[in-house]
């Protein structure tokens, strides 16, 4: 029973991966992507929070907090994974900068496929990583599924207009659908889990992370607003084809399915109350 429910799972993960970055094409243009890009201070600093601070705090906190290394596992695998598609709906509920917003989400998304295979082996010795293997999958399953959405926008408007809510629909089935298959997989593990530590290094990874990627995003509050969301908002996708298909021991996996469900709560609260505070400053100017 429990390998057909791995088996499942596995192929959930790929739904997920492969529906999230083809409707994320679907709703972008080309120019979309490239315009923000001349913002070149602020992408330096974002990829900084993102690449560099990110997973140093994810390594210091592992090491002070003496997490089982399965855990630890998990958290690194989020914190080299950065570029997360749900990062445009954050933005757009936090009244962020929607067009930097675009830019960041494709820049980081691109830089962790190359990153992630190449760091991950450096953060976790003794851990053997297939570093072309994950390059390829992480290309396959994310890049193509992109640039095919892309083109479709491009050429046939129309038909990415009508698969655009399907994707969507899809993308958000197979991630509950994997919550809720993650829980009798590792049952037993989650509630070994509350006594780890594993929970409160999560909760400090994203408020630290959020907190890096509001200082280091540039003078305007609307583009602070999405380096702070874009940098404590990992990309789930990433990390689950990373987790799934280079790790066994099913405390990895765990870790970055609570990762995901915490960072999720954590992200829509705080953007939320982003969106209600440039309401209000909205309304005192007017």
């Amino acid at each position: 029973m429990t390998e057909i429910l791995n088996t499942l799972f596995n192929a959930l993960v790929l739904i997920f991966v492969l529906t999230s970055m083809f409707g994320l094409g679907l709703g972008l243009t080309l120019k979309q992507v490239i315009a923000p890009m001349k913002k070149t201070s602020l992408m330096a600093k974002a990829l900084v929070a993102n690449f560099i601070l990110a997973p140093l705090l994810a390594f210091v906190l592992a090491k002070l907090i003496r997490l089982d290394d399965p855990f630890a596992i998990g958290l690194i695998i989020l914190a080299v994974s950065a570029g997360a598609p749900m990062l445009a709906k954050y933005a757009e509920m936090a009244k962020g900068d929607s067009a930097f917003t675009l830019g960041l989400m494709i820049l980081l998304m691109v830089v962790t496929i190359i990153y992630a295979p190449i760091v991950l082996p450096l953060l976790i010795p003794g851990v053997h990583v297939d570093v072309w293997g994950m390059v390829k999958s992480l290309m396959i399953t994310m890049l193509l599924p992109l640039g095919a959405g892309l083109f479709i926008k491009a050429r046939y408007e129309s038909l990415a207009e009508t698969l655009s809510p399907h994707m969507a629909q899809a993308s958000s089935f197979t991630l509950i659908a994997q919550l809720v298959l993650a829980i009798p997989l590792a049952s037993g593990d989650l509630m070994k889990m509350l006594g780890t530590g594993a929970i409160i290094t999560l909760l400090l990874f994203i408020v630290g992370t959020m907190a890096i990627g509001y200082l280091l995003g540039g003078p305007k509050k609307e583009t602070r607003i999405v380096t702070a969301l874009g940098t404590g908002q990992r990309n789930v996708s990433a990390a689950l084809l990373i987790a799934v298909q280079n790790f066994v021991d099913p405390k990895v996996l765990l870790m970055v399915m609570t990762g995901a469900l915490v960072m999720m709560v954590i992200n829509m609260l705080t953007a939320s109350e982003f969106g209600k505070h440039a309401k209000v400053a909205s309304s005192s100017k007017q």
